[in-house]
């Protein structure tokens, strides 16, 4: 049994916005709807949780899901005041804790079927895999004057991206450990790293971005406006 957990819980005080960065449109729907259309029609899906602010519970429900007449039912959790606190909400919500858990950011719009499929493929075997995409700017470690400190070598570093699955027993185990240390990390993998055990990375593309700057969004329009114009200059080539 494969669960997804769909994490929309975030203010997105880096946006600037008055709506949360999940609900801006994007094209023709919001965000979060990108995400949650993906995972409706991903065959190796079988439950979908989304977890979202619990005063936007209602709304998610009547504004963003039912517009979508998609497939299949979303269960909503209530999310915390962190990300991490949202995803552990949403774990403990899971029935069947034998299976494997994907865990994806609501604000990564450009998910796909595959990218979901190989994360579960690789959890299955390995028991913890994410999806990501070697770096390939150079990196600097600044310190806190603006100043450059070194220069970090970039052979075998990656960007860590969503969907990132776990076995169901190992990814809950992390989070209740982080929980007791007071540990707050900046994705899950981290935590089950801190277990001491090894967790895959397979690549993604740099298309399955991440928005939260008004820049990200930008380019996520752009990006929804060019392949329409591919789609119309399809169907003229095809007619």
């Amino acid at each position: 049994m494969v669960t997804a957990i769909i994490v929309a819980a975030g203010q997105g005080v880096r946006m600037g916005d008055s709506i949360p960065k999940q609900y801006l449109m994007l094209g023709d729907h919001p965000v979060l709807a990108y995400s949650l259309m993906t995972f409706s029609l991903c065959r190796r899906v079988d439950n979908l949780y989304l977890v979202v602010p619990e005063s936007d519970m209602d709304y998610c429900r009547h504004k963003i899901i039912r517009p979508l007449k998609l497939n299949r039912d979303i269960k909503l959790v209530p999310g915390g005041p962190q990300r991490q606190l949202s995803v552990y909400n949403g774990l403990r919500e899971i029935e069947d804790r034998q299976g494997i858990v994907v865990i994806h950011d609501g604000v990564r719009p450009f998910v796909t079927t595959d990218h979901i499929r190989i994360c579960v493929q690789g959890a299955e075997e390995t028991g913890a895999c994410i999806l990501g995409v070697p770096v390939a700017d150079t990196l600097k470690k600044v310190n806190r004057s603006g100043l450059i400190d070194n220069t970090i070598e970039r052979k075998g570093v990656w960007q860590a991206q969503t969907p990132q699955a776990f076995a169901y027993e190992l990814i809950i185990r992390a989070h209740e450990k982080a929980r007791v240390e007071g540990l707050i990390a900046s994705d899950d993998a981290l935590l089950v790293e801190r277990l001491g055990r090894k967790v895959k990375i397979v690549t993604g593309n740099r298309n399955n971005l991440k928005i939260t700057t008004p820049e990200d969004l930008r380019i996520a329009r752009a990006m929804i406006t060019f392949d329409r114009m591919k789609a119309h200059i399809q169907d003229l080539s095809d007619n």
